[in-house]
């Protein structure tokens, strides 16, 4: 396959599967990441679909992208459409796990997927998400380390959201212990290559 038309596929590939793994952790019903309890705790309040909740979000936050003088990419644009339509579609369709066992189960797959997904659209390397692009631009601009400015951001959305009403419990934990590692491992194997002529 031809490098740009992997990148494509990938690209889209990876949002579409980030928006079911988000389905997944929602239905499981055992605690979501900081920004979906955020995303969730809105929606509670507004009436608005998770979905359009994502998206109103992701266009905010890439605003905040102007003044830290961050571009962002044509993954970035689609990141902002794609995954909230995809996790308002898998919505549509997942019922809610109705027991314990299927409950871990949802949450296990749906934190497995989103690492799959992770690793699949910023491997593809068309440009970061909005939330990534501001943790980012805020490293560079306040020379903070990663670590610092990403946690501060989390703790922020986290809170907002469960005061809400989204979401926290043991799924938030795992989450936050799985997914840095689950990227790790996955991104290398998903970044696309640099010349054409290595593409599988």
């Amino acid at each position: 396959m031809h490098r740009p038309v992997r990148r494509l596929a990938q690209l889209y590939a990876g949002l579409v599967l980030y928006g079911a793994s988000m389905a997944l952790q929602i239905r499981a019903g055992l605690g979501l990441d900081p920004w979906d309890v955020f995303h969730q705790g809105i929606a509670e309040r507004t009436g608005l679909s998770f979905g359009t909740v994502v998206i109103v979000t992701g266009a905010l936050v890439l605003l905040a992208w102007v003044p830290l003088r961050q571009r962002p990419g044509f993954g970035t644009v689609s990141n902002v459409f794609v995954i909230g339509i995809a996790v308002d579609a898998a919505l549509a369709v997942l019922p809610h796990a109705g027991s314990a066992p299927v409950a871990v189960a949802m949450l296990l797959a749906g934190v497995g997927l989103n690492g799959v997904a992770g690793g699949a659209y910023i491997g593809a390397g068309l440009g970061p998400g909005p939330r990534d692009g501001l943790m980012t631009g805020l490293v560079r601009r306040t020379g903070r380390s990663v670590r610092l400015v990403r946690t501060s951001i989390e703790a922020g959305v986290l809170v907002a959201g469960a005061a809400l009403g989204g979401t926290v419990g043991i799924g938030t934990v795992v989450y936050a212990v799985s997914i840095g590692p689950l990227v790790h491992v996955l991104l290398p194997r998903l970044t696309v290559p640099p010349a054409a002529q290595t593409v599988s």
